[in-house]
């Protein structure tokens, strides 16, 4: 009888420890609780907060630039990493990415970190797993609830 009981109650303090894991904790999905790669140099107290949780930081403005905003088509070159300074995609030397500011072909962070812009502007986003791509992840190589570092530059505004 005593062994019945104890083995499922083995078996569920073993699942709750598994819960632990921080590639599922919802907690890691916010930059505030994300420690960073000393490579990466990101200090969120150097950077702006919008209300949506994004954080943004111009590392070159671009004073006269076209202006990025919803509705344009943008080319973007950028560096995505994780938290902790693995590179997981680049636009390298290679053509820029393009895409209809706005429209939802991103994801949310960079349809709001990209706007506002002016071609040859620098600007790093880190952005939160619920304007990145949330529980879900992507594709193997982004955990599910993971905060994103961006470095990324504005090359072309129609």
């Amino acid at each position: 009888m005593l062994r019945s009981l104890l083995v499922p109650m083995l078996l569920a303090v073993s699942l709750l420890a598994c819960g632990d894991d921080e590639s599922v904790n919802p907690d890691s999905g916010d930059p505030t609780k994300v420690t960073y790669a000393e490579s990466l140099g990101v200090d969120l107290a150097q950077m702006t907060l919008l209300p949506s949780g994004l954080y943004i930081q111009d590392t070159f403005v671009a004073e006269d630039g076209a202006l990025a905003q919803a509705g344009s088509r943008v080319q973007v070159r950028y560096t995505g990493y994780l938290p902790d300074g693995r590179s997981f995609d680049a636009t390298g030397n290679g053509p820029a990415f393009s895409f209809n500011l706005g429209a939802g072909e991103v994801i949310e962070g960079w349809d709001e970190g990209i706007a506002g812009m002016r071609v040859g502007g620098r600007r790093r986003l880190v952005i939160p797993s619920a304007l990145g791509y949330g529980a879900t992840g992507s594709g193997g190589r982004i955990p599910p609830y993971t905060v994103l570092i961006f470095d990324t530059e504005l090359v072309s505004v129609r």
